[in-house]
């Protein structure tokens, strides 16, 4: 992978690729390919249903109701939506688009944990946030949180999305919704917390030191406690006896998001969020370690047959890499994570220098791939497919851990690895000392209907 792209195929061998795959049974046409292709050119007002005068009107969806600029190479089709939601969606035509795109059909599971999910849960933070402009609430009701987030999935398909992103994301109708937080109006959240004081922590985070400095975190921290305090106000109980206070102050911190998404441009809001979930996702390793009696076996105390241990090992790894793809600092937890059950398992010697096991090696690999620890958004391309940036300078031998027990945080590691500061940096760039590459997927309607 290092330095080279992977194959792009031409559009018109899609095209004769799905035509070769409509001969051997396919449901699909040429009149239905072109009936696509002039749906996707007509007016987005020609789409808008009609409003009825004896209810309430429905949003303004010119943008979203307009068929996938991703067609005919997903499934794309015109949402269904309720008209039941309140949430306005016009006004976040762009940052939907980009969510669909962060999901895109066939991928969304692979990218789940590191951009589809992040993604997904920022767009409805400052779906609601914004709403509350206009509502005064930072909060759906548990009817209206149930249609609006089939809308959204809806209008997401619609675009190219995964199907079934709520379960993908464990995203549930509740969380749309105050929980145990006992404040959502808008004025009485205002009252409460000190306004200006979290504009001036979270108005503009510093994405590389706010996960080690947490000034954003700390100031979001405080303004849900102070939302969460409320309830005991209320109740008259001491807060240090309530079971459930730490699940309340969650709550608290969702409607804290959502207020900071109602007062920050979205594109702004959206950049926070992503930043301060990189945190939270880049502190643990997203993979599962299934049985690893084999490596054990193999590389056990008295085993001196290098071979085999290493064929053992790398036979696990390979399992490990059909997961998903994770960002060089999960890659690092991943490595540590493993090697302290090896380690507690009486296996000392380090295997991964002694079978060169890397860093990317605990990524998903077709040509192997790291995510930067910042993940850009998906880039989709009509004729060269969906790409995103991977780490190329990821080629680092994985550390070995010096004990049974699990490293401290990123944040008071000793352990020089260059991958990680040139990362960290935040140099996106793809022309910047070659840290970063594009690799390219190709979604094609061949890929549509073969999965």
């Amino acid at each position: 992978m290092r330095g080279v792209e992977a194959p792009i195929f031409p559009l018109s061998s899609l095209i004769l690729l799905l035509l070769l795959l409509c001969g051997h049974g396919s449901n699909c046409t040429l009149t239905s390919y072109a009936k696509s292709s002039i749906l996707a050119n007509r007016r987005a007002d020609v789409l808008l249903p009609d409003t009825s005068p004896t209810a309430s009107p429905l949003p303004n969806l010119p943008l979203l109701l307009a068929p996938s600029p991703l067609a005919p190479f997903t499934n794309s089709t015109i949402p269904k939506l309720s008209g039941l939601c309140v949430l306005n969606f016009t006004a976040l035509a762009s940052m939907m688009q980009v969510t669909s795109t962060d999901c895109i059909s066939g991928f969304a599971p692979l990218l789940a944990n590191v951009v589809c999910c992040p993604q997904l849960e920022a767009t409805l933070v400052i779906l609601i946030g914004q709403s509350s402009n206009y509502t005064n609430t930072l909060a759906l009701n548990g009817s209206l949180a149930g249609h609006c987030l089939s809308d959204i999935e809806q209008i997401l398909v619609g675009h190219g999305a995964n199907v079934g992103l709520s379960k993908i994301c464990s995203i549930h109708s509740s969380n749309l919704t105050e929980g145990s937080c006992p404040v959502s109006d808008v004025a009485e959240f205002e009252s409460i917390v000190d306004s200006s004081n979290l504009i001036a922590a979270c108005g503009k985070i510093d994405t590389v030191n706010e996960c080690c400095k947490q000034v954003c975190q700390n100031a979001i921290l405080e303004a849900a406690r102070k939302l969460a305090e409320k309830a005991y106000n209320l109740l008259s109980l001491d807060v240090s006896h309530v079971s459930d206070h730490s699940t309340r102050i969650n709550d608290c911190k969702s409607i804290v998001l959502r207020w900071l998404g109602s007062k920050l441009v979205p594109s702004r809001a959206k950049d926070i969020l992503r930043g301060l979930s990189n945190c939270r996702i880049n502190k643990v390793c997203p993979l599962n370690f299934p049985n690893m009696s084999h490596v054990i076996e193999g590389c056990g105390t008295g085993t001196s047959n290098q071979t085999a241990c290493c064929g053992a090992v790398e036979n696990y790894v390979s399992h490990l890499q059909k997961q998903s793809l994770v960002t060089n600092l999960q890659a690092l937890n991943c490595a540590a994570s493993f090697g302290v059950k090896l380690r507690k398992a009486n296996i000392t010697q380090n295997v991964y220098s002694q079978c060169r096991i890397s860093l990317k090696d605990f990524s998903l690999q077709d040509s192997g791939c790291l995510l930067p620890s910042l993940p850009s958004d998906v880039v989709f391309d009509i004729k060269t497919g969906a790409s995103f940036l991977c780490d190329l300078n990821d080629n680092i031998p994985a550390p070995w851990p010096a004990s049974s027990l699990l490293p401290a945080s990123s944040c008071n590691r000793t352990i020089k690895i260059p991958a990680l500061p040139a990362a960290a940096s935040g140099q996106i760039s793809l022309h910047s000392t070659n840290v970063y590459s594009l690799l390219r997927l190709v979604v094609s309607a061949a890929f549509t209907v073969l999965i």
